[in-house]
Parts: structure tokens; C-alpha cells; sequence
């Protein structure tokens, strides 16, 4: 992977209900987005709902109510205040992505849209598996992608990306130095891919179903709870129970068939007790609100706030057993007929509309901290970690595994076992 609204300046640091909730000590970081987000996307198109934001203050996260605004449009050839560079001449063409949900969300992407002349349209997907699958057959009607960075290599392995020609990146030396240098996009002394948005992957509750708040995701394989689990549909399920089993130490990207054995077998014992499997942010969502589920993994900040909008109670966690971190980031398919409709793309999505826009529609921090600096307060932009680097560096980011099509092997053998 995956709805904004304003941050009011002077609102009271109080919890509402409904608000989302996580624990105090969660390196989770809350949506945010500040009131001076309004002002900095003033221009020649409607912004669209800005909804619920939530932010981090005295150790909590707090909730900020509705809010609604659109820009005024005005006259054409007018610079889009100040955020909008005058970079691009407009012109003709199109982009064809598949991403995440909130990668594409209309409010943004309808800048990118006046800005360029280039018209957009997404297909999303619920895993990284899906990107591999659906580019394999090398007749692709994709023409940029957004996998996390334990598939960017691989795609790029696969001759289905183009490698990047930097000199058209225009706020590459911006993004953080460790998301530039990660493996996931640096490949052959070629750079395959742009960084866009990185967080973690979090644990989630129904606040009211717990008088113990879990800590571990030991929680997740006890009897008590049978029925109303939920994790995600993707390999990386097998990162979390090599953690469990072998200690937070482990390299879970290059396990020996040994320990891929003990953990296949951790989560065949789990399943029975798994209400599903879930496969987008809409899904989980769903299962939380009809009562299926009580506790899950999560894309962390974004379907805790989608439940929140229903006035649904939720915490999210780290557990001591530690969490994924990862990053997305865009890449541009092999041989696609609309390259430079392609490339603006890729320079949107880090520019400050793009970034003030994605961090606020997910509630994930952004890949480029110094255009987050113009639409962010500066205690939105800790609560995010925009610029904590050590937190940054403490997270195990995504890695490609060193035998992925053995790792997809596993957790297909855990889901098809009875």
C-alpha cells in the first residue's frame, strides 16, 4: 500500500470518540497535515474532502474533526501558489498506474492532472505479489508501479522496469539518504526506483475487547481470541513469526528451509483460528466494523483512521518482538509508450504537492522531508519522524529475500494447508 483533513491550529489536545487510540509508547505515527496544507495548494483546481486527520501530542494520538475546502479556480496560466513549478510544459498524454489505494487519490492527482496535461488512472492492488504476477506476461498496460522495496529488485531483475535517469528527478538529492541507497532500488549501478512513502507495519485492537492491552504477537496465536484474527495476505506474514520464533536478531529475508519449515508450520498452527486472511484496506476495515475481527496487522495510520470515521475504537501497537518498516516506490514499466507522462508523474510524487498530498490522504510519512516542511507543523512533522533519523534506522526496512520464490512457496503452502 492506503481522507485528510486540515490541521486546525488552537484546537484543544483531546480525545474524541471514536478517536483513534494508540498505545503511548508505539513508535506509530499519526496523520497529519496542517491548516498551512489549505493555504499551500491554493490554485486553479478544487481540492476535494479533507477528513479526520489525527496527530501526535503529549504522547497521544489526537483527532481533529471534519473539515471541508476546496481552492478557488482562477484564471488560467496562474502559478498553483507557490507549490506548482512552472517546470513543466502542459501537454497531451497519459499514466497508467498500478499502486496501492491512497497513492492515487483524486485531490492530488487532479493537480497533477492541471499541472502536466497528463490524465490519470489506478488499479490497486492488496499485495506485493500482484505487481511481479501482473508484469510477468511483458504485455503490460501498466505504466508506472509502486511496490515496496522487497520487490522493486525484483522487477528490475525481471527486465519489466526501465532504470531511471536521475537528471529528470528533480528533488532526488532531497529524499532521505538511506530510501536513495536501499538495495530495493539500487541495482547494477542503476537506480530503478523513486521513494515515495515508508512507515511500518502495525498491530491493531479493538480497545474495548482488551482489559490487558496485548504487547506481543504472541496474542495472535491464543485460543482465547479464536475467530477473530485477522492478518495480512502477503509472504511477509513469514517475517513476523521468524521474529517470534528465532528473536528479533534473525535475518528474516535469508532463511535456511529449516527454519522456513518451523515457520510454515507456527502458521498452519495459527490459521485455525484465523476469521481471513485480508487482502486490502477496505476488507480489513469491513471486518473490524461488523464485529468479525478484534485484532490484526495493519498498514499503520491508515485503516485505524478509516474505522475511526465510523466511530469505531481502535490502538495500534508495536509489539516487543519488533515490526516491519517499509517503503514504496515508484517505477516506471519497461517500454511504456507514455514515458514522459511517466516521468512527471514520478517527479510529482515527491515534489510538495505530491508529498503534502499522499502524507496526508495515508497518514504515512513521506520520502522527501524538506518539501514536507511547507504543509506540515514542525510537531506534525516529529510526530511523523520526518526527523527522527534514528527511528528511521531502527525500523527493519523490507528487504528483497534471498530466495523469494522459496518464501512465496511457504505462505502459499500455509494457506492451502487444511
Amino acid at each position: 500500500m492506503i481522507v485528510p483533513t486540515a490541521l486546525i491550529s488552537g484546537v484543544m489536545p483531546r480525545l474524541r470518540r471514536g478517536a483513534v487510540r494508540r498505545s503511548t509508547d508505539s513508535t506509530v505515527r499519526g496523520r497529519a497535515a496542517s491548516s498551512r496544507l489549505r493555504n499551500a495548494l491554493q490554485g486553479p483546481l478544487a481540492w476535494g474532502r479533507f477528513s479526520n486527520h489525527v496527530y501526535r501530542e503529549g504522547g497521544q494520538i489526537m483527532r481533529i474533526g471534519q473539515d471541508y475546502f476546496a481552492a478557488v479556480a482562477l484564471t488560467a496560466g496562474l502559478a498553483v501558489g507557490g507549490m506548482l513549478a512552472a517546470s513543466s510544459v502542459a501537454q497531451a498524454g497519459e499514466v497508467n498506474a498500478l499502486t496501492w489505494e491512497g497513492y492515487t487519490d483524486p485531490s492530488f492527482v487532479s493537480i497533477f492532472e492541471e499541472q502536466t496535461g497528463c490524465t490519470l488512472s489506478a488499479t490497486y492492488v492488496g499485495s506485493n505479489d500482484e505487481y511481479p504476477a501482473k508484469l510477468a506476461s511483458g504485455s503490460s498496460v501498466y505504466d508506472v508501479v509502486s511496490p515496496s522495496v522487497d520487490t522493486t529488485s525484483i522487477l528490475a531483475k525481471m527486465g519489466v522496469v526501465e532504470a531511471l535517469d536521475l537528471s529528470r528527478i528533480k528533488e532526488w538529492d532531497n529524499l532521505y539518504p538511506l530510501f536513495r541507497n536501499h538495495d530495493g532500488i539500487n541495482l547494477d549501478g542503476k537506480v530503478w526506483g523513486v521513494p515515495v512513502t515508508w512507515g511500518s507495519i502495525a498491530f491493531m485492537y479493538l480497545t474495548d475487547k482488551f482489559d490487558t492491552p496485548p504487547t506481543s504477537v504472541t496474542t495472535l496465536w491464543d485460543p482465547k481470541y479464536a475467530g477473530k484474527i485477522s492478518v495480512w495476505d502477503d509472504k511477509t506474514e513469514i517475517y513476523m513469526t521468524a521474529r517470534l520464533l528465532f528473536g528479533k536478531g534473525i535475518n528474516v529475508y535469508d532463511l535456511n528451509d529449516e527454519q522456513l519449515e518451523q515457520v510454515k508450520q507456527k502458521l498452519i498452527e495459527q490459521k485455525p483460528l484465523i476469521r481471513k486472511y485480508w487482502a486490502t484496506a477496505g476488507e480489513l476495515v469491513n471486518l473490524y466494523a461488523s464485529g468479525e475481527v478484534w485484532i490484526s496487522n495493519t498498514w499503520g495510520g491508515y485503516q485505524s483512521s478509516l474505522l475511526a470515521d465510523q466511530g469505531i475504537e481502535v490502538t495500534e501497537f508495536i509489539p516487543e518482538e519488533n515490526a516491519d518498516g517499509w517503503q514504496d516506490a515508484w517505477q516506471i514499466v519497461k517500454g511504456t509508450p507514455n514515458m514522459d507522462c511517466a516521468y512527471e508523474w514520478l517527479n510529482f510524487t515527491v515534489s510538495e504537492a505530491g508529498q503534502c498530498g499522499v502524507v496526508g490522504i495515508t497518514g504515512y510519512s513521506g520520502s522527501n522531508p524538506e518539501v514536507l516542511k511547507s504543509c506540515l507543523t514542525p510537531e506534525e512533522f516529529t510526530a511523523l519522524h520526518q526527523d527522527d533519523v534514528n527511528y528511521i534506522n531502527q525500523l527493519d526496512f523490507w528487504q528483497e529475500p534471498a530466495r523469494v520464490d522459496k518464501y512465496i512457496e511457504t505462505w502459499n503452502a500455509v494457506k492451502a494447508a487444511q
